[in-house]
């Protein structure tokens, strides 16, 4: 069993929570709050240095951070990494979008607003001018294709639908965007998650 430290709270740790469950890969759950500071206490920093959740610890003590770094070891021999190269390295293409074009902006503004309690007016403009653009970016791409990469779900859209199912929360209206809220129901359906969005996560 892989121990994972994660926070609730945040669409990076679900991610890990959701390919495990997935896949029927058994979790030990250690809850951390970040908002309490848990992940900068001694003991999580020799895990981690870099103190932050998700972290994964694998049986012989060797730890993995980064979400889709970890989603991606967990996946490693799954139906989630397509097996034609190009489908691969498009699905990375859209991992490492997810977290330079679309985080930044959709879940920092949910993060701020809804947990820091900030206001609209103290918000940066660009977070809502930069998380409509990443929306409107892949609604272009989901209205030729039902997942992300081809036809079938990938890591590319586990990653992605983290924070876009959630992103009403940051301020963000998704009805403009018919294709996207299609996928974001397929996506669910295809990782059996619903409201919560927690499976595969025990205590």
């Amino acid at each position: 069993m892989f121990t994972v430290y994660g926070d609730r709270k945040s669409g990076n740790c679900l991610k890990v929570a959701w390919v495990a469950a997935h896949l029927g890969i058994d979790l030990d759950w250690r809850e951390l709050d970040i908002l309490k500071g848990e992940t900068r206490t001694a003991d999580f920093l020799a895990l981690n240095p870099d103190g932050r959740v998700p972290t994964l610890v694998l049986e012989d003590g060797r730890s993995l951070a980064e979400s889709n770094a970890i989603i991606g070891y967990l996946a490693r021999e799954s139906a989630l990494i397509p097996a034609d190269a190009f489908a691969q390295a498009k699905m990375r293409q859209w991992l490492f979008w997810e977290q330079y074009s679309h985080e930044p902006y959709i879940a920092v503004r949910r993060f701020q607003l809804l947990y820091l309690g900030r206001s609209e007016a103290e918000l940066e403009p660009k977070l809502f001018e930069r998380g409509h653009a990443a929306l409107a970016l892949m609604e272009g791409a989901l209205a030729e294709r039902p997942f992300l990469v081809g036809s079938a779900l990938s890591l590319a859209d586990v990653a992605l639908v983290a924070y876009t199912r959630l992103a009403h929360e940051g301020g963000f209206d998704l009805t403009p965007y018919p294709a996207l809220r299609a996928w974001i129901a397929r996506v669910e359906a295809g990782l059996g998650i619903g409201a919560a969005g927690r499976s595969g996560v025990t205590s």
